[in-house]
């Protein structure tokens, strides 16, 4: 095992792969809550909606993120026509979710209702769906990414928008060489033209390049373009734990180990 030694670019999922998304909207939706609660129109806010704000955050999370994975792959596959950015689909989503959980109460236009069966304002909610914007990076990211660049191009390949992945990169000061996103070639992952579309923009070939990544089905994908695949296991990241058995990583970083530092350590061929 182990990548092409011709490998000249790195291309990185970023969910989950670079950053703790769980954590990061898990704290800022019950942070968000909170202040909600004790701001200057919580006194007008009704009993059922304050019962509802002792949600379960980390689950309300989980479902963000799940509507996301169907969206994404829905789009890829061709089951849903229409193109539409992640931000775009996560305020719709979070609308939905909200009022599925009685924490707003939604208008005719989809939009929340300022009364008192919202937790949020219109405009609140707005800002609050831009958390995927700051992400938090794991512990090893930025370290490891500034050891990779001694030796390779990286470069985000993510379904996030580039607006979003641009922010999250600057916020949590990750030192990519490249930004790139699915965007850009109007899909997304696991559809092949986001993968050769990101090789054919940097200017290499595909056997030139490996997708870093904490996701086997997205690995897969990659390695059925031409790709070479760094595995890097994230806690609770994995959605195929059965593809485990396929042999699809040239290289694999347990979860144990110091994620991306490890990726440069094994790249540099480092027991």
């Amino acid at each position: 095992m182990g990548l092409n030694p011709n490998t000249r670019a790195l291309f990185f999922d970023v969910f989950g792969t670079c950053v703790d998304w769980r954590k990061s909207v898990t704290d800022e939706l019950a942070r968000s809550a909170e202040e909600a609660l004790n701001s200057s129109r919580a006194s007008s806010i009704s009993s059922p909606v304050r019962e509802a704000a002792k949600a379960k955050w980390g689950e309300l999370a989980q479902e963000w993120r799940n509507g996301y994975l169907k969206f994404t792959r829905a789009l890829a596959t061709g089951t849903i026509k229409g193109w539409k950015t992640v931000d775009e689909h996560h305020l719709e989503s979070l609308h939905e979710i909200l009022a599925a959980h009685g924490l707003i109460a939604l208008q005719h236009d989809g939009k929340t209702a300022d009364d008192t069966a919202s937790l949020w304002t219109e405009q609140q909610l707005q800002e609050l769906n831009l958390i995927w914007h700051r992400l938090a990076p794991w512990p090893d990211t930025c370290a490891g990414l500034h050891e990779l660049n001694r030796n390779y191009a990286t470069c985000t390949l993510s379904n996030g928008n580039v607006s979003l992945l641009k922010d999250m990169v600057a916020n949590g000061s990750m030192p990519f060489t490249h930004v790139y996103s699915a965007e850009m070639f109007q899909s997304y992952k696991p559809d092949p033209k986001v993968y050769l579309g990101a090789a054919e923009k940097m200017g290499v070939k595909p056997e030139e390049c490996a997708l870093v990544a904490a996701h086997l089905d997205d690995l897969k994908a990659a390695k059925k373009c031409g790709f070479g695949a760094v595995y890097v296991e994230r806690a609770r990241e994995e959605r195929h734990l059965e593809m485990r058995e396929e042999g699809i990583p040239d290289v694999w970083v347990k979860e144990e180990e110091e994620g991306f530092v490890r990726v440069a350590q094994v790249l540099r061929g480092e027991k």
